[in-house]
């Protein structure tokens, strides 16, 4: 049984029956306090999954943690720097009209999200390591340009299927 405080409690409890359902385990909730019992391993998932709907990420981006074996990080924009202008470094992240998150995400093929000075990723294991590593070169002052070309180089080669993973 695990509790998690929760301030977007409203997305949960309408979602309630499909993440019990999907996630196969009971949600119950009192106030901003929200309780799940289950499996241990379901019950890591679904941590994950409230983590990613608190975070503000859709509904069906927090699922594919479940689905599609995939992550969800958070990146604290104030351990990379000692700037105090932090409004600036979270222009850059998000960039022209969203132009430079959106794009970020397309190249590491997962889901970014900017909240206060935090940055959440949820995309597969083996692209969380160079996203990281980009999102802390923007807040460090390098070129977008720079960063795209890097995740185009250091894109992770396909996993080869030796038949050992569980078909769906």
């Amino acid at each position: 049984m695990k509790t998690i405080l929760s301030e977007k409690i409203a997305r949960i409890i309408k979602n309630k029956k499909r993440l019990e359902k999907t996630l196969e385990i009971k949600i119950t909730n009192r106030g901003k306090e929200v309780t799940i019992q289950g499996e241990p391993e379901n019950e890591y998932i679904a941590e994950k999954v409230i983590d990613a709907l608190n975070f503000g990420f859709p509904y069906s981006a927090a699922m594919t943690i479940k689905t599609e074996e995939t992550t969800f990080e958070i990146i604290n924009i104030k351990d990379y720097t000692k700037r105090k202008d932090l409004e600036s470094i979270r222009a850059r992240i998000i960039g022209k009209a969203g132009k430079t998150l959106s794009t970020l995400s397309q190249l590491s093929e997962g889901f970014l999200e900017l909240k206060d000075n935090e940055v959440g990723v949820i995309g597969p294991p083996e692209n969380i390591p160079n996203v990281t590593k980009a999102i802390i070169s923007i807040i460090k002052g390098s070129k977008q340009s720079n960063v795209y070309a890097y995740l185009e180089r250091n894109k992770p080669l396909p996993a080869i299927d030796l038949g050992l993973r569980e078909k769906k």
